[in-house]
């Protein structure tokens, strides 16, 4: 069984002679496909990943490859794909600013969960583009204060710098979600997990995928 991250071929795009026959056409598509992992095969297509708890050098990789390929093609869509139970507050900020930051829209997809600072992200998505898959699920709640270390002569400065970040927190899905302050609030008091439905009736995304089987129905 296979260890590790998939290799899969990709062939440069660049055009060749016209070959003479199929044969040679599928022999010279064979010689010249590279082996890369298949990561960093879906990011040619523009298409990112965040399936980690949220730290500092996933926030990082993510926030780069996004700059990066703006710089490349600052018209083509990106599509970040989160399955991520959350993690540290000042990461996941990262990534939402770049997300605005970006020329491109950024399509934001729920698929497993996108919980704590990772509803974030998914809400930070460019409005009308933000979805999740029918078995996704979304939390959201309160920041937590992992980010900052715990040295009491600086507890009271790392406590207002929390307090600020917090309620920064609580004005962006009060603005991205239109729901009103106290429902917003209320909700962010405790754990709320919903459903990809809900997460829709809520404001967090704008649709949910389906089968192509059931978009025929």
């Amino acid at each position: 069984m296979p260890v590790g991250v998939p290799k899969v071929p990709f062939l440069n795009p660049n055009p060749d002679p016209e070959p003479d026959s199929v044969e040679e056409e599928i022999d010279s598509m064979e010689e010249k496909a590279t082996w890369v992992d298949l990561y960093n095969r879906l990011y040619r297509q523009r298409l990112i990943f965040l399936g980690k708890d949220l730290e500092e050098e996933i926030a990082n990789n993510i926030v780069g490859l996004m700059i990066h390929l703006n710089i490349e093609d600052p018209f083509w869509t990106q599509s970040l794909f989160i399955n991520c139970l959350g993690g540290l507050l000042i990461p996941g900020l990262a990534i939402y600013d770049t997300i605005g930051f970006v020329r491109p829209d950024v399509q934001t997809v729920c698929l497993g969960i996108a919980a704590s600072m990772a509803s974030l992200i998914l809400l930070g998505g460019t409005v009308t583009r933000r979805a999740a898959f029918p078995h996704g699920r979304v939390m959201i709640h309160q920041p937590r204060v992992l980010d900052f270390d715990d040295r009491i002569s600086e507890v009271g400065l790392e406590g207002d710098i929390f307090l600020h970040l917090r309620d920064t927190v609580v004005q962006i899905y009060i603005e991205r979600t239109n729901k009103p302050a106290w429902v917003v609030i209320r909700d962010l008091e405790r754990d709320t997990f919903m459903s990809a439905t809900e997460a829709r009736t809520y404001g967090i995304i704008d649709a949910v995928f389906i089968s192509e089987d059931e978009d025929e129905e």
